[in-house]
C-alpha cells in the first residue's frame, strides 16, 4: 500500500496529525463538589492521570449552559459554562493546567441545533410566522387539513417524528429531541453567530473543536419527503442508517461552512484544528470533510463498526487510506465513544472481550494518523446494564414507548462514571459518599485507577498498565515509522501490517498461529516461548 498522505510532508507536522486524544464525558469523569455530577474542576484535578497515561490531548463533551435534556448537547448559551460544571474561570484554569502538563484541549461544538431555551428560539416562538427570528430555524407550515400534519415525513434520530407543532400552528424541525430545534444554516445570521463562538473559545486558548453532527447542518432546501425503503433497518441504533436517500444529511453546501471555519482557525497560532463527527454513507463522503481547505480530521467510524475479524479490519484499513489518498489527509481511528457500546462488550465481554479489546487497540495505535480513546477503556470497563428506572438518555426515553419491541436500551451504559479508588461506589468519583448520577456496579473495585496503578507498580498485568506501555511504544516505534502501510497478510484469521520497521500481527481466530521472526516490542496479552501468537492477541515486532 502506497503512502496515502502528503507525499512531501513538512518536517514539523501539526500536533494533531498523529495525536492520541482522550475523550472526557464531563458528567462522568470526576466530581469536585460532591453533587454526583462531574465538572470542570474535577477534570482539572485528574489531568495528571492523562499525562501519566501518555495521551496528547483531551476532548471534553459540552459544558455550556444547558437544560441538560441531552446532557449538554442542547446548548442554551455557547459562550458560558453551565453552573453544574463550574464557571468560565474554571474553564480558564483547566486550559492553563493542561498547558502546564503538555496536553492540548479540544472542546465540543454543537452547531446543528440549539436548546429550545436558547434566546434565539424563545424569540422565534414569540415573534410568530414569517419573522426574521423564525428564519434562524426551520419553521414550516404543516400539510393536510388545517396544516395538522408534519411538513414532511422525516423521523428523529431519537425516534418519532422530526417535527413538533407550536401553538400558532407552524411546525419546527428537530432531527434529535424536541428540545433541540435545528438551525437554518442557509441564514447568514447563523454562520456569523458561530464564527463569534469559535473566536470566543479560540481566544481563551482551546486547541480545537469536535464538531457534533457535522454532516447535518445544511438540509436539502426543498425539505422534500425522504424516500423510505419498504423494509427499513431497525431504528433502534443511532449509528445504523441503511437508507441511501438522506435529504437531511451530508448536503454539498455544508462544506462551505467548514471552509469558513478553516479560515478562522488559520488566523490563530498553534495549529488549531477541528474534527468532524460525520456519519456519512461511504469513506469517500467522509473524506470530503478533510479536504485541504476544510476540517483537519474526521472520525473514522468504519473502524468502530467493524466486527472482530481480520478481513474486516483489513478492509477498513485499505478503504480508509484509499478514500483519503486524493485529499492527502491523515486518518483517525476510534473504537469507543459516548454514543456506542464499549468495545470490550461489543467483542464478547468478559475475559474474551477484554483480550480482543486490547488487541484491537494495540493494532489501532500502530497505524498512521490520530487515535481517539474513550474514558474508562484504559481500565477495561465494560458496558453497564443500567436499570430502567435510572436511564436518562433521551434517545432511549423517546423510543421506549413508541418502539417497545426494540432491545436497544440507550447510551447510558457507556456513560457510567469511572472508578478512581476505593472498594465500593462512588469509588472516589467525588468527595464524600454521594452516589453519581448513574449508578456504578458493585464489582468495580478491582478496576479502579488506584487498584490498577498499584498492580502496574508491582509488575502485575493491568489494562491501565497495558495502555501506558502501548502509548509509550507508539511514541518510540510507530510515530517515526512513516505513513506508508503495507498489508502483509489477511489470510484466514490473521492480519499482518508493516509500517516501516514495525510489523503488527493480529490473531482474531480461535487457535494460536506462528509468530513471525522479530523482536517483540509489546503484545496485548501473554506470549510464551513456543513461537506462537495466541488467539485474540496482537503483537508489535521490529
Amino acid at each position: 500500500m502506497s503512502d496515502l498522505n502528503d507525499p512531501n510532508p513538512p518536517a514539523a507536522q501539526p500536533w494533531w496529525r498523529e495525536a492520541v486524544t482522550y475523550q472526557v464525558y464531563v458528567r462522568s469523569f470526576a466530581d469536585s463538589d460532591g453533587d454526583g455530577v462531574g465538572d470542570l474542576p474535577g477534570i482539572t484535578s485528574r489531568l495528571p492521570h492523562l499525562r501519566d497515561l501518555g495521551v496528547d490531548a483531551l476532548w471534553i463533551t459540552p459544558f455550556y449552559v444547558s437544560p441538560q435534556h441531552d446532557h449538554g448537547y442542547d446548548v442554551a448559551d455557547y459562550r458560558d459554562v453551565d453552573p453544574r460544571f463550574g464557571t468560565l474561570a474554571d474553564a480558564d484554569a483547566l486550559l492553563a493546567r493542561a498547558r502546564e502538563l503538555g496536553l492540548k484541549v479540544i472542546v465540543d461544538l454543537v452547531p446543528n441545533h440549539t436548546s429550545s431555551e436558547h434566546v434565539w428560539f424563545q424569540a422565534a416562538l414569540a415573534a410568530g410566522p414569517g419573522s426574521p427570528e423564525r428564519a434562524r430555524y426551520l419553521f414550516r407550515d404543516g400539510r393536510g387539513p388545517d396544516g395538522a400534519e408534519p411538513p414532511n415525513n422525516w423521523k428523529s434520530v431519537f425516534g418519532g417524528d422530526a417535527w413538533t407543532r407550536v401553538p400558532d400552528g407552524q411546525w419546527y424541525l428537530h432531527l434529535f429531541d424536541t428540545t433541540q430545534p435545528d438551525l437554518d444554516w442557509r441564514n447568514p445570521e447563523v454562520g456569523d453567530m458561530f464564527e463569534e463562538v469559535l473566536r470566543f473559545w479560540l481566544d481563551r486558548g482551546v486547541d480545537g473543536f469536535r464538531v457534533d453532527v457535522a454532516h447535518g447542518l445544511v438540509k436539502e432546501e426543498s425539505l422534500r419527503d425522504q424516500v423510505v425503503p419498504e423494509q427499513p433497518a431497525d431504528a433502534g441504533s443511532m449509528v445504523e442508517r441503511a437508507n441511501p436517500d438522506e435529504p437531511m444529511w451530508d448536503q454539498p453546501e455544508v462544506h462551505d461552512v467548514y471552509r469558513r471555519w478553516h479560515r478562522v482557525l488559520a488566523e490563530y497560532d498553534g495549529d488549531r484544528m477541528a474534527v468532524a463527527e460525520a456519519w456519512t454513507q461511504t469513506p469517500e463522503s467522509m473524506a470530503r470533510f478533510v479536504r485541504a481547505d476544510e476540517m483537519q480530521q474526521s472520525f473514522n467510524f468504519d473502524w468502530l463498526l467493524a466486527p472482530w475479524s481480520a478481513s474486516a479490519f483489513a478492509k477498513v484499513i485499505t478503504g480508509t487510506f484509499a478514500a483519503l489518498e486524493d485529499v492527502h489527509a491523515a486518518p483517525t481511528w476510534v473504537l469507543s465513544n459516548h454514543d456506542v457500546v464499549r468495545h470490550t462488550t461489543r467483542y464478547g465481554g468478559g475475559a474474551t472481550g477484554l483480550a480482543r479489546a486490547r488487541a484491537a487497540t494495540l493494532t489501532m495505535l500502530a497505524l498512521p494518523g490520530s487515535a481517539y480513546l474513550y474514558q474508562g477503556e484504559e481500565l477495561g470497563l465494560e458496558e453497564v446494564e443500567v436499570a430502567p428506572e435510572h436511564r436518562q438518555d433521551p434517545a432511549y426515553l423517546r423510543q421506549k414507548d413508541s418502539a417497545p419491541q426494540s432491545e436497544w436500551v440507550g447510551r447510558d451504559g457507556c456513560r457510567v462514571p469511572i472508578p478512581w479508588a476505593g472498594d465500593q461506589p462512588p469509588y472516589a468519583f467525588g468527595p464524600g459518599h454521594t452516589q453519581p448520577w448513574l449508578p456504578q456496579p458493585l464489582d468495580w473495585a478491582g478496576l479502579t485507577v488506584e487498584t490498577q496503578d498499584k498492580a502496574d507498580r508491582d509488575g502485575a498485568d493491568s489494562t491501565l498498565g497495558f495502555y501506558r506501555r502501548a502509548l509509550a511504544a507508539r511514541r518510540a516505534h510507530a510515530l517515526g515509522a512513516g505513513d506508508t502501510v503495507e498489508l502483509l497478510t489477511t489470510e484466514g484469521d490473521v492480519l499482518a501490517v508493516r509500517r516501516g520497521p514495525l510489523t503488527v500481527v493480529l490473531n482474531t481466530g480461535p487457535a494460536a498461529v506462528d509468530l513471525p521472526a522479530g523482536e517483540v516490542v509489546i503484545a496485548s496479552g501473554e506470549i510464551g516461548d513456543d513461537g506462537l501468537l495466541p488467539p485474540d492477541t496482537a503483537v508489535w515486532l521490529v
